[in-house]
Parts: structure tokens; C-alpha cells; sequence
């Protein structure tokens, strides 16, 4: 009965990821690219269907919760303790190697599936970095050091908006929060007229919001509680990634699971739609450096993703989607990191960049000395000037006089 359960969870994720795969490369959506559309070019169309994603999984999600069919305590994301440090710094990492692959690891599974050999690699190093932060060698340091510094929620609340505004004002408002922020993320992407043009973004956006909705309610309904603890879940793509990799390495078990089933729908999705586009096509890395910089990018995609708890997926949406107080901060910190690993990319090295932005100060306060000093030497004298009226002095007469 528990295998049986566990392998229809599988199958529920397995088509979960099959739909969400397919509409997202239909649409051709990437996180990063949204992302690096609005820092680098202000076009905000891609991140606002990201919102319109996040709106519809809000205002579901939380449907759910006041319906008593969602437990938010149950996930992962409102733990009474709230790891601050990291958090910040795994966002970081993550938005930095997100911007050395050019994608994240939700990206990265969408790419496979058209046939790009490059996101394979990448798959197996994120995987591999973040099963090793979770649950090998990593995971002492990032449990004893990193988690230690954690901000404990008053009384043992759950780490979410709407229990922490419920403690301190003794009112329920997750309806009114829900409606409010929902309302406006949908009202935003949908008052965009160049959006409405473009029936495929918005229906990827739909579907990523619905399907965030469908995750939470079948890992709830599905999963047999005689089994263990139900810890119900949704979209995500870390560690999910990392068990997948486990699974077809070490324990074939570990594919009877939610999360391992939407990483094989992804790719499916993916392939589906590239299929009836004819748009497969093998694609492999130009030469070493290209490789080691996808390579660098999965690792810290992998360990910055255990950290943060999620990905620009599993934190933009469905962490998101229930109000966690960690989604700010991760969202903050990944747009962070990927601003830095742009500048990066563009300036060559890190080492370069720092030279660079070193020596323009430099050249900044220079000139601003150079400025000074003709104004120093054109400003005029502030000693009083000497009336007319007042004696002057005589020079001295001579002897011969």
C-alpha cells in the first residue's frame, strides 16, 4: 500500500512536470532571462508572468488552506525557525551560477528535452552538489554552521506572513492578504498590453500557477500518511534534481517520489513541445571555457539551492505561495547574485571586475581632486579688506635722507 502510494505520487508529478514543461517551452520562458530582461534591458514582460504565476498560486494555495485541505506547517517552507544567513548567501550563489549557465535548474531540465547536451552536464553537477549539501559531506557544515544562525518565530508560529500578522495583531487576515496580493500580481501582468498580445507567455504563467496549486492538493491527497509524515510540496527543482540523480545512480527506490517525477515530466514536457515545433536539436559546448563556466554555475546552482531552500521556482512560487517569510529574502538575494555574475561574465573574471570597478574609483577621485584645485585657486581670499580710511604703512626712508 505505501509503494503503491508512492509511485502514484510519482506518476501525479510526472504529469504535473509533462504539463508545465510543455507550456514553458512553448513559450520559451526563462527565469534568468526574465530576470536579466528587466536588470540589463528594463523589459519587464517575462518577470510579470512569473507574478501572474505567483498571483494564481497565491490566491489557490491559500484557497486551500482556509478550505482545511493544505496545511502550510506540514511544507518545508514555514518552519518555526528561519535560517537567515542561509538563506541570504545560498541566494546569492545560486543567482550568481544561474547567470554562468545562462538558466536555472528548472531551465536546465527544459533544455535537456530539446537535445542540449550541455544541460545534461549541468543536471548531473547540480544534482550532485546539491544531494551532497543535503544529505553528504556538506550537510554537517551546512546544518552545524550555516543553519545555526537562525531567527526562531515567536511562540513556535509557523515562518509565514499570515501567522505572523495573525500573532501580533490577533486577527486572521490570510484571506484578505491572499485576495490583496494575488489580486494585484494578476491585475500587473494582466494590464500589460503587450501581453495580452502574446497568448503563449500568458498561458505559461496560467499554467505554472495552477500547476504550483495541483502540486500542493495531490502531495496532501496522495501521499499515505501510515507511510510517515506527510510533508505535502510542490514545483521545485534542487533538490528534487539531486534525488533524481541519486535514484538512477544508487537507489531506483527514490524514483517513487513527487519531486524525482516532475524533473522526468520537465524534460518529457520539454521534448513534447520542441517535437511539434521541430526545434530538436543537439547542441554541445563550444570549447573548455564554455564548459567550465556551465560547470561552476551548476555547483553553486546546487549547493546555493540547498541553502536557500529551493530555486527561483521552488522560492519564486511556491514558497511564495504560502506566504514564507524566506521568499523576500531569497528572491533579493538570487536577483543579487545574478546582477554580480552578469558583471562578471561581461568583464571577463572576478578578478577583473574588481580591478575594473578598483581602478574607476580611482579615476573618480582623482579627477575630483583635479576639479578642486583649480577652484581652490580661483576662489579669493577671505581676509578682510583693508579700509581706505586706515593709516597706511611708510616705508622706511633711507639714511641718506
Amino acid at each position: 500500500m505505501q509503494d503503491a502510494s508512492a509511485w502514484m505520487l510519482a506518476l501525479a508529478g510526472l504529469c504535473v512536470g509533462v504539463t508545465a514543461g510543455f507550456f514553458v517551452r512553448l513559450a520559451r520562458l526563462c527565469s534568468f532571462g526574465a530576470v536579466e530582461d528587466a536588470l540589463m534591458g528594463g523589459d519587464t514582460r517575462r518577470l510579470r508572468i512569473f507574478g501572474l504565476a505567483l498571483g494564481i498560486a497565491l490566491l489557490g494555495t491559500q484557497a486551500l488552506v482556509i478550505a482545511g485541505q493544505l496545511d502550510p506547517a506540514q511544507s518545508n517552507y514555514t518552519a518555526p525557525a528561519l535560517p537567515l544567513i542561509s538563506i541570504a548567501i545560498g541566494s546569492v550563489l545560486f543567482g550568481i551560477g544561474m547567470a554562468f549557465v545562462g538558466t536555472c535548474g528548472f531551465g536546465s531540465l527544459v533544455r535537456l528535452g530539446t537535445g542540449d547536451l550541455r544541460s545534461f552536464v549541468v543536471i548531473l553537477v547540480l544534482g550532485g552538489a546539491a544531494y551532497a549539501t543535503l544529505r553528504g559531506m556538506l550537510s554537517s557544515f551546512r546544518i552545524t554552521v550555516l543553519e545555526r544562525f537562525a531567527l526562531t518565530m515567536p511562540d513556535g508560529i509557523n515562518a509565514d506572513l499570515a501567522s505572523l500578522l495573525q500573532h501580533l495583531s490577533g486577527m486572521d487576515l490570510r484571506a484578505v492578504i491572499a485576495a490583496l496580493g494575488g489580486g494585484v500580481l494578476c491585475l500587473i501582468a494582466l494590464g500589460d498590453k503587450r501581453l495580452r498580445r502574446t497568448p503563449r507567455l500568458l498561458a505559461a504563467g496560467v499554467a505554472l500557477g495552477v500547476l504550483t496549486v495541483v502540486g500542493w492538493l495531490a502531495t496532501t491527497k496522495l501521499a499515505d500518511p501510515f507511510a510517515g509524515p506527510v510533508h505535502p510540496q510542490s514545483l521545485t527543482f534542487v533538490s528534487t534534481i539531486g534525488k533524481a540523480v541519486y535514484a538512477g545512480l544508487l537507489n531506483v527506490g527514490n524514483f517513487a517520489d513527487f519531486g524525482v517525477g516532475t524533473v522526468f515530466g520537465i524534460v518529457l514536457g520539454s521534448f513534447l513541445a520542441a517535437w511539434r515545433a521541430d526545434e530538436l536539436r543537439w547542441e554541445a559546448f563550444d570549447d573548455d571555457h564554455e564548459m567550465r563556466r556551465h560547470v561552476t554555475g551548476a555547483a553553486l546552482m546546487g549547493f546555493g539551492g540547498i541553502l536557500t531552500g529551493g530555486c527561483t521556482i521552488g522560492q519564486g512560487i511556491t514558497a511564495g505561495s504560502v506566504m514564507a517569510l524566506s521568499w523576500p529574502i531569497a528572491i533579493l538575494g538570487m536577483m543579487l547574485g545574478a546582477r554580480i555574475g552578469i558583471a562578471v561574465l561581461v568583464d571577463g573574471s572576478p578578478r577583473e571586475l574588481i580591478r575594473r570597478r578598483f581602478d574607476g574609483w580611482r579615476e573618480f577621485l582623482r579627477s575630483r581632486r583635479e576639479t578642486a584645485r583649480p577652484m581652490a585657486a580661483n576662489t579669493p581670499s577671505r581676509r578682510p579688506a583693508v579700509r581706505s580710511d586706515a593709516p597706511h604703512p611708510t616705508a622706511p626712508r633711507s639714511l641718506a635722507e
